[in-house]
């Protein structure tokens, strides 16, 4: 026997028994995008290298490590998408979707990632994405984070609190890195190897770090918001004033950098305790310099990656989905002339009744092992075709979530019969 091929590690399959959940959270999250303006798009998985090291930042994890890179036949360097907004961004800038024009949108897919795989995180992991290009806020702001209040509340969830703060201008970072730098040179004997890397090219970097060793080096930092143009300050004034208008609750993590060169201004993650380490199921944030960066013309924007497995994982936790959907109709047929009738039975009844599961029982099989199936297919009624039923011209009905007895009905009879029994 050939040796079995296993899975690629950190990439998962969604099996049949799970895919209910992702169902129900895709068109609860659609519905909740759709009322706020939100349009779908939908960008490549593959995308020029370029994209990522000019967007996300060269000392960033994400750049340094964890990308899927590699060179195509025409020799270009080519990178699985680790995140949309880059993708977003590219894509308004090469389809002339701009000049002066906003837009609001918001796209599904699979993301892509070299960690160390774990509970919630994933090599291949899926996300959703939401961007508004054109809006300079703070109004947006306040909205975006008001649409993820509407989602949690439309997904019935809870257990997830959210975090916000000020990154600046890319000028006040600019003062506070200096700060920053001088900072942990003063202390590098106490960096990890990875900040002492990340020491010259981005000390922001340092304050992601989750290495526990470093969390007390790190809580002593100079903080970024004594650094706040007044701009950015007001801006962020008016942001909280909004939050607090809506009674939305937050907390203010002046340590909240998030893990992207190109955000400023607004950042925010939603947390949950009910994950482990992978506590971040929602992030975002202001990125108004990005567009510029990738060659687009000065557009202010905004926008949101949410974990799909981590929403998916909260939603089993709290039992809020809906039930399961199940077939209505299950048909039983003993014999050849029966199980021909059966199959031209099977697409009359989704004819006229259509939104209703009807299943035919295929493979054959004795009565008691149909009827074995058909309770377990869930169905609520079988229809039950024999050559005595046949020479009759009808159809056993049998209710199999309740005690009424076995009737005989005329085959054409049967749409109505059973549309009155659902």
């Amino acid at each position: 026997m050939s040796k079995q091929i296993q899975p690629v590690r950190g990439m998962n399959d969604v099996l049949p028994a799970e895919i209910g959940a992702w169902q129900h959270l895709e068109r609860v999250a659609r519905g909740v995008f759709e009322a706020y303006g939100y349009a779908e798009l939908r960008v490549p998985i593959v995308e020029h290298t370029e994209l990522f090291k000019r967007s996300i930042g060269e000392y960033t994890d994400i750049v340094e490590k964890e990308m899927y890179t590699f060179q195509d036949l025409g020799g270009d360097s080519l990178t699985l998408r680790p995140e949309a907004t880059a993708g977003i961004a590219r894509a308004a800038i090469s389809n002339g979707m701009l000049r002066g024009a906003r837009h609001k949108l918001w796209c599904l897919g699979p993301m892509f990632r070299h960690e160390r795989p774990q509970k919630g995180r994933y090599r291949q992991f899926y996300q959703f994405d939401l961007e508004a290009l054109g809006f300079p806020g703070p109004d947006v702001d306040i909205e975006l984070i008001a649409l993820t209040v509407r989602l949690w509340q439309a997904l019935q969830l809870k257990r997830v609190r959210l975090t916000i703060n000020s990154l600046g201008t890319p000028e006040a970072r600019a003062s506070y890195r200096e700060r920053l730098q001088a900072y942990f040179r003063s202390h590098e004997s106490g960096l990890d190897e990875d900040s002492r890397r990340r020491l010259e090219g981005n000390p922001l970097r340092i304050l992601d770090s989750k290495q526990p060793a470093m969390r007390a080096l790190i809580e002593g930092a100079p903080l970024l918001s004594d650094y706040l143009d007044p701009e950015s300050q007001a801006h962020f004034a008016a942001l909280r004033a909004g939050l607090d208008a809506l009674g939305v609750a937050y907390e203010v993590n002046p340590r909240l950098v998030r893990g992207l060169d190109y955000y400023s201004r607004t950042v925010f993650e939603w947390v949950t305790d009910a994950l482990g380490a992978q506590d971040a199921v929602c992030s975002g944030g202001r990125y108004d310099g990005l567009i510029t960066q990738l060659g687009g013309e000065p557009t202010a924007a905004i926008g949101f990656a949410m974990g799909v497995e981590r929403v998916v994982e909260l939603l089993l936790q709290a039992g809020s989905l809906p039930p399961a959907a199940t077939p209505e109709i299950y048909i039983v047929a003993n014999g050849e002339r029966a199980e021909r009738e059966a199959l031209r039975l099977a697409e009359q009844l989704r004819d006229a009744l259509p939104g209703r599961g009807v299943l035919l029982n295929l493979g054959g099989g004795n009565f008691k092992t149909q009827f074995r199936r058909a309770d377990r297919s869930g169905a609520r009624l079988a229809l039950i075709l024999g050559d005595s039923e046949l020479d009759r011209g009808v159809a056993a009905v049998k209710p199999l979530r309740r005690e009424d007895g076995q009737t005989d009905c005329p085959l054409s009879e049967l749409p109505a019969r059973i549309a009155s029994l659902l």
